[in-house]
């Protein structure tokens, strides 16, 4: 794999001795809203040098680790099928080097190609932990079985029941909240706000379970983060979020990504550096 000139912040450990694996995955073609996802990765690179690598939060350096950005590939637009295969082929070849793939993407769709490579090298029994304010579970959208709104009725035709944990959910069809009932774990947010307090709940279950682990931006309030495509009012904050994920460091990750940043729709580039801290707190929750 060749290194991206302009990787994400102190990400340049040669691919040889990275324990974790960057890459962008720059697609947008079925957004159902505003689109824009596609320059995530690329504003995400750039933005990140207005970061420190040091976490406060906790207390370790993005210098002290082993991580390597491999680009974004370029990904074919238009029919999904084929970003998807890229996106699968990319993933493959990092875990065929026992390394952690971290994707940026893209919609969310770009998770369903990431999640098919893992699921082939680890198996079905993977458990997926979704960050979201949408469930993503519709059949079809407008016909499409392949949209960023059906990404993990997708997966769970890979791995089945009980094996999706929905974090944040506060906008989807009925039939949606009904297939969750009978076939994930869904946790919804109630009139009061998200909370995450289900998290302890999760960590207990899934220990020494393989996981992967998707964010999908728009979890986050858009009062707090307005750069996404389809924004939700009843969200969680920053600190709401990041206490979260901290929660789960420890777990057997396999894989994660981040998505859903467009950041051109907010041009004071807040909803950027956030989605820059979110991953910073993310890498260091895979490493050991």
């Amino acid at each position: 794999m060749q290194p991206e000139t302009n990787c994400f912040i102190a990400c340049d450990t040669p691919f040889e001795s990275a324990d974790i694996v960057i890459f962008g995955a720059p697609y947008d073609s079925t957004t159902s809203f505003r689109p824009g996802t596609r320059f995530g990765p690329s504003a995400i690179r750039s933005e990140s040098y207005g970061i420190e690598t040091y976490s406060p939060y906790q207390d370790r350096d993005l210098t002290d680790m082993q991580i390597f950005d491999s680009g974004s590939p370029e990904l074919c637009y238009g029919s999904p099928e084929p970003a998807l295969e890229q996106i699968e082929r990319h993933t493959a070849e990092i875990l065929a080097a026992d390394k952690i793939p971290v994707m940026i993407g893209g919609e969310h769709l770009v998770t369903l190609g990431a999640f098919r490579a893992v699921t082939e090298k680890y198996g079905n029994d993977v458990y997926i932990i979704q960050f979201d304010a949408h469930a993503d579970l519709r059949e079809d959208y407008l016909g499409n079985k392949l949209s960023h709104a059906c990404v993990m009725r997708r997966c769970h035709e890979i791995v089945g029941d009980g094996h999706i944990f929905q974090l944040g959910i506060r906008s989807g069809e009925r039939t949606e909240f009904e297939f969750a009932a009978k076939h994930t774990h869904m946790y919804k947010t109630g009139i009061s706000g998200v909370s995450f307090d289900c998290i302890d709940e999760i960590r207990q279950y899934l220990e020494g379970k393989k996981i992967y682990l998707t964010i999908d931006l728009d979890v986050l309030d858009p009062s707090v983060f307005p750069g996404t495509g389809t924004p939700e009012a009843g969200g969680a904050n920053f600190n709401q979020l990041l206490e979260a994920l901290i929660k789960l460091k420890g777990l057997n990750i396999v894989g994660a990504d981040i998505n859903e940043l467009s950041p051109h729709y907010d041009q004071s580039g807040s909803s950027t550096v956030i989605a820059c801290k979110i991953l910073r707190e993310m890498l260091m929750i895979l490493h050991e």
